[in-house]
């Protein structure tokens, strides 16, 4: 069979005629989106300079070398940020399967039989005959859905932009982790500075109690006063096993954030003083939009469902598919790729959705619905991201200022401490004066330590909420999509 190019020519205008003619069944308004970023200040009310610092790599700027050494292991090895990464494949398999729709689809066919037909009977010998015939066939098959109106395009812009989505969730994945380890960091040097506090309190308490235990040998002290300080060196005591509890604790998460067993874990820590306080400046408020992962990831599905809106509504016009098969066709093997065996079929259809119970407006009043609510995310995350700045550049602030009032707390209670103990070795003090001076020093080393924590703390949320030093390249996602 031999198909002619004017016959396949009038089969594409009857096809493209029916598509008109289809053009005005029910299809519901559309009204584009507008507005979707807020007004964003100009800058930001508690930033000093309005200068943008390069952030890349941050754990370095605190200058402890294991830090950023451990920033790295987390980096290459978290399993959280592995699992993020496992879902950018599935999202790109989706992409794929959805790109498909664009291309034809072919397949190869090929098929063989062997019939028989009931006997005839009859008189002579023989009582009956059966009749045996064979069919072999060797081929393409094909078939391909006319993107006429877009579709189809829409539905792997779509894809596209779930899988960018999936790129930048696993980079928001990768800064919390980071911002997670150094947190952890943190907290196993405060409690190894307060740990230390502890053990020289308690060193200092027990030569108190030594010379109070003198006094009261000569009777210039009394039981009570030997009892009050024991009191004092016992509760030195005592806070030792929590310290060595979050210390090791601290030491088995930071395990789990770098992927390595707790037990292979070489971890040295020291001391939150011998860190040094970064210099960050925030930039402008608008910069958030490409700094920020989780703020572009919720773009990008906002652009994806918009994407999905728009197939949505098409699907209320008509669908135009083409198909065409080719194929060797032969009782006899060795007959079966001679040129007279070629047989061929070409075909269109048009399918129109006329009456679905109301399924396609459901499905376009669904995707309208998670577009505005997508949109509301989309504004949400933007002014969280705002408000992350705000809070980290207040927290730095107020902690800087209330780490340095407590630094005279506790140079003054050192003071009052050495006065007391030179004292105390004169027999010129009592002891209710001593414990409280005591008391006083212990509290406000613990606290200056905790204050400390906090500080650093706080610039970890600022790097994290400037988004780590990470920049966006902004790709092509479905911009006709999007209406803007």
């Amino acid at each position: 069979m031999t198909i002619k190019p004017a016959r396949f020519a009038l089969t594409r205008r009857l096809a493209a005629l029916s598509a008109v003619l289809c053009l005005g069944a029910c299809m519901p308004d559309f009204t584009p989106l507008e507005g979707d970023v807020p007004d964003l200040p100009s800058a930001f009310a508690s930033a000093r300079d309005a200068g943008a610092s390069e952030i890349a790599g941050w754990p370095q700027s605190f200058g402890s070398a294991e830090l950023s050494r451990l920033a790295q292991i987390t980096a290459e090895s978290n399993l959280d940020i592995a699992i993020a990464a496992s879902s950018i494949r599935q999202a790109e398999g989706l992409a794929q399967v959805a790109g498909a729709d664009l291309l034809p689809d072919i397949n190869g066919v090929q098929n063989g039989s062997r019939n028989l037909s009931p006997g005839t009977v009859r008189a002579a010998s023989p009582p009956f005959t059966r009749t045996a015939s064979n069919s072999f066939s060797l081929g393409l098959s094909a078939s391909y859905i006319i993107d006429l109106f877009g579709r189809n395009r829409l539905m792997s812009e779509t894809a596209q932009a779930d899988l960018i989505a999936a790129r930048f969730d696993r980079e928001t994945v990768a800064l919390a982790s980071t911002a997670s380890l150094t947190n952890l960091y943190l907290q196993l040097l405060a409690s190894q500075d307060r740990r230390r506090f502890a053990q020289e309190n308690t060193r200092n308490a027990e030569q108190v109690l030594l010379a109070i235990q003198a006094r009261a040998s000569v009777g210039t002290a009394n039981d009570l006063d030997v009892a009050q300080q024991e009191g004092v060196v016992a509760a030195q005591r005592a806070s030792i096993p929590a310290l060595d509890q979050a210390i090791a604790q601290n030491r088995n998460l930071i395990g789990v954030l770098t992927g390595v067993v707790p037990e292979s874990l070489n971890l040295q820590g020291g001391s939150l003083r011998g860190l040094r306080v970064p210099i960050v400046k925030p930039g402008l408020p608008a910069d958030l939009l490409v700094r920020r992962p989780d703020i572009a990831a919720t773009e990008a599905r906002l652009v994806a469902e918009r994407a999905n809106r728009e197939a949505a509504r098409l699907a209320f016009l008509p669908t135009i598919t083409l198909t065409a098969s080719g194929a060797y066709q032969s009782g006899a093997l060795k007959n079966l790729l001679r040129p007279d065996a070629l047989a061929g079929a070409l075909a269109q259809g048009l399918t129109q959705p006329i009456f679905d119970g109301g399924a396609l407006s459901g499905k376009l009043r669904q995707a309208e619905g998670r577009e505005m609510e997508l949109l509301q995310t989309y504004r949400k995350a933007i002014l969280t991201g705002l408000s992350d700045v705000e809070n980290a550049l207040i927290a730095i602030e107020q902690t800087t200022r209330h780490e340095n009032l407590q630094a005279k707390v506790v140079e003054t209670a050192q003071r009052a401490q050495n006065i007391t103990a030179e004292r105390l070795r004169e027999g010129t003090i009592d002891v209710v004066t001593l414990l409280n001076t005591q008391l006083t020093l212990f509290q406000a080393q613990d606290q200056l330590t905790q204050i400390r924590l906090q500080k650093f703390q706080a610039y970890v949320s600022l790097f994290q909420a400037l988004g780590g030093g990470w920049t966006r390249i902004a790709p092509q996602m479905a911009s006709g999509a999007a209406g803007e």
